[in-house]
């Protein structure tokens, strides 16, 4: 098989109907819009939504839910994602940001429990879970909440 040999598939490729191009066309006159009528003017339609006068069903359905606009949202960093830093550093928000640990600026950041430490480090995080502290102590390190 050879460049030149290559097509596309059979009824994968079809030419674009072109409306409103003479009588030759087969789609010239009303441009297949049909005799008078909303849809045959031009601007005509209804908007998205709408459903000829029945309540939309955006409107019939019920509100859910509740949003809390002061809620504090925290980037999660287990402690298996530590190993690479070296023993008796400080590891704070600039640290995990350079290491690509995390991304976001504006959120707050909790240690979870994932994994093992063993090197003795110190971590400055606003958050942390009861077992990621017991593991980083029990390593001789320390936790220091923001």
């Amino acid at each position: 098989m050879r460049i030149h040999d290559l097509s596309p598939a059979e009824g994968s490729r079809k030419k674009r109907k072109r409306v409103g191009r003479g009588p030759g066309s087969g789609h010239g006159k009303t441009a297949c819009r049909g005799h008078k009528g909303q849809n045959s003017r031009s601007g005509g339609g209804v908007r998205p939504g709408f459903e000829g006068g029945q309540m939309p069903i955006h409107r019939r359905l019920p509100k859910r839910g509740f949003t809390n606009l002061f809620k504090k949202e925290y980037l999660l960093v287990n402690l298996g994602d530590l190993k690479g830093f070296e023993e008796s550093k400080i590891i704070d928000r600039e640290a995990l940001e350079s290491a690509g640990l995390i991304k976001k600026k504006a959120a707050g950041i909790k240690l979870l429990g994932g994994g093992d430490i063993h090197s003795p480090v110190v971590i400055r995080v606003d958050k942390v879970s009861r077992s990621a502290r017991e593991k980083i102590e029990t390593a001789g390190g320390k936790v220091e909440i923001i």
